[in-house]
């Protein structure tokens, strides 16, 4: 069984469990990996990935159909993973060197050389990358691994975020310009993860 995500959503709403659980496969390691990204962490984003098909499905009825299914997950998703954020007792303020984000940044640069200098080299600077986001205010960072990292069009992402794509586009190049004034402060001018300039 396969079909287009609102179709699925159609059957779903109308008790196939079966239609969702295509959903799920469809979309649980973006779900996980925007999450990690914002969380920071491994654990709380599998309870943000589980909590928002939960939710999703809970909320079959009231979906609309004015955004894509895809869309209306990942608005779930970023509201679910902002409010742990919100509520974590004590802020953590530094990244560490078995951050869950790194080996997700290393994933395409490890086809590309196998040697271990290289490989360490492209470790660190994936921290330092890291250290960067982190810096970066929520909402920056929040639209910079919407667009940069998972690859969301400015149009998707404004959409999630709920507001114009022109603030996307601002955020963005505002996220990128901060985040390579950071990389160019600690000596990795010509070289950064996530594109762009």
């Amino acid at each position: 069984m396969s079909g287009s995500d609102r179709e699925l959503v159609d059957r779903a709403r109308e008790g196939d469990g079966e239609a969702f659980g295509i959903i799920v496969r469809r979309y649980q390691k973006r779900i996980y990996r925007l999450a990690v990204h914002l969380l920071r962490d491994a654990a709380e984003a599998e309870d943000v990935t589980q909590d928002t098909f939960v939710r999703a499905y809970g909320a079959l009825d009231r979906f609309d159909g004015r955004s894509e299914p895809f869309t209306w997950m990942y608005r779930i998703a970023v509201n679910l993973s902002l409010n742990a954020i919100r509520s974590r007792k004590a802020k953590r303020t530094a990244t560490t060197p078995d951050d869950p984000r790194i080996e997700g940044l290393l994933v395409e640069r490890r086809a590309t050389h196998a040697d271990p200098a290289a490989q360490s080299a492209d470790r660190q600077m994936a921290l330092t990358l890291c250290e960067g986001l982190d810096g970066l205010s929520e909402t920056l960072r929040t639209t910079l691994v919407l667009v940069s990292i998972d690859g969301l069009s400015h149009a998707d992402a404004g959409e999630v975020l709920g507001c114009p794509e022109g603030t996307v586009a601002w955020r963005v190049h505002e996220a990128r310009r901060k985040l390579k004034t950071f990389m160019d402060d600690r000596g990795y001018a010509e070289r950064t993860l996530l594109g762009g300039g």
